[in-house]
């Protein structure tokens, strides 16, 4: 299946409604719990850093669950939130957070200087607030591994993840625990050679001449469970899979490759979503832009606005209204010969549904 754009061209678009500002601390993870309307927001740890996870309250981040858990404690992987990478609200009135600390030179976001990294996924009750479970991915080689974002599918006990350092999606059995690399290294799962973003009139490439590269990297999971879609950041193109093949263990990676289904082209893209009505939400940051794709198979812009910097990370709340974090990556020293380009304070905004 193939779609096709539509017109951008839209009467009455949604406006951009800033729900947060944070200074300069940077957010990545951003969701919602289905029935309440919590907002819960994420911070990676660099410098400066206020905490892992945070429960947004009358427009203010509060430390959740608790301060013991935002410690950073890097000795002390099991009880305390080292790089929280992504969250993921369930149907059942949970919130996972993957707290991903990559190796070297295969974190996108985050710091460590460990030759091997730190990965786990917290289960956590929003009913009274307290972890129920931590997923460690022991099978994982460590020094290699990038976790980068999560969905979880209770339908089948699956969590899926992308792990751009793997080049792959790790399918976790949350009931034993243990977890399967898939579609290493597939066509769908990596860059485009030689494909460099190109964002506000110039290559994003750091101080030593090195582009930045992400392969599978933004995911999302539809609302009954039955089609993953997912892409990588260094190619053109939006992808997804029936979770049926997913968690068949039967199935090999040529098997898989064979299930694997291109959507549409959707250019360069980070975060994504998907919601009740089979829309899958898609950041368009050359465009200042989220952009989705409706199950008719048109693409049309949700929102344009010039404050969309590397929109990252989606939620969407029971209120009608999709929120994102804008991690503005593409602005950092890092990339712009030292000099810092952020157009401060970091926000989390909110624009309605279509």
């Amino acid at each position: 299946m193939v779609l096709t754009y539509q017109s951008y061209a839209q009467k009455d678009k949604p406006q951009l409604i800033e729900v947060a500002a944070f200074g300069d601390y940077q957010p990545i993870g951003v969701k919602l719990a289905p029935s309440t309307n919590r907002l819960f927001v994420s911070f990676p740890h660099h410098e400066p850093y206020l905490y892992a996870l945070t429960e947004i309250v009358d427009g203010k981040p509060v430390i959740y669950p608790d301060t013991a858990w935002n410690n950073y404690v890097p000795d002390e992987p099991d009880s305390h939130f080292v790089n929280v990478q992504d969250l993921y609200t369930d149907n059942r009135n949970f919130l996972w957070v993957l707290d991903s600390a990559p190796a070297g030179g295969a974190a996108i976001i985050g710091n460590t200087k460990s030759t091997t990294g730190k990965f786990k996924l917290v289960k956590i009750d929003l009913s009274d607030n307290t972890v129920k479970r931590t997923c460690n991915f022991d099978d994982l080689p460590k020094d290699k591994s990038a976790l980068n974002d999560v969905r979880v599918d209770n339908s089948k006990q699956l969590a899926y993840l992308s792990d751009p350092g793997l080049r792959a999606i790790v399918v976790l059995n949350l009931v034993s625990g243990k977890s399967r690399i898939v579609l290493k290294d597939d066509k769908s799962t990596v860059i485009d050679p030689g494909f460099v973003l190109h964002l506000d009139d110039k290559d994003v490439v750091d101080t030593n001449g090195k582009p930045f590269a992400s392969a599978i990297n933004g995911i999302a999971l539809t609302a009954d469970n039955k089609y993953f879609y997912f892409r990588a950041i260094n190619q053109t193109k939006l992808y997804r899979i029936q979770t049926a093949y997913l968690a068949n263990v039967n199935l090999s990676d040529a098997d898989l490759s064979s299930k694997v289904e291109m959507v549409a082209e959707t250019g360069v893209c980070h975060g994504t979503i998907a919601d009740k009505k089979g829309n899958i939400y898609l950041s368009d940051s050359p465009d200042h832009a989220i952009q989705y794709v409706t199950p008719d198979g048109k693409i049309h812009i949700l929102v344009q606005d010039d404050r969309i910097i590397w929109p990252d990370s989606f939620g969407i709340g029971n209120d009608g209204y999709l929120y994102f974090s804008c991690s503005q990556m593409n602005r950092q020293p890092k990339y712009n010969n030292g000099k810092d380009m952020v157009a401060y304070p970091y926000r989390v905004f909110k624009a309605k549904l279509p």
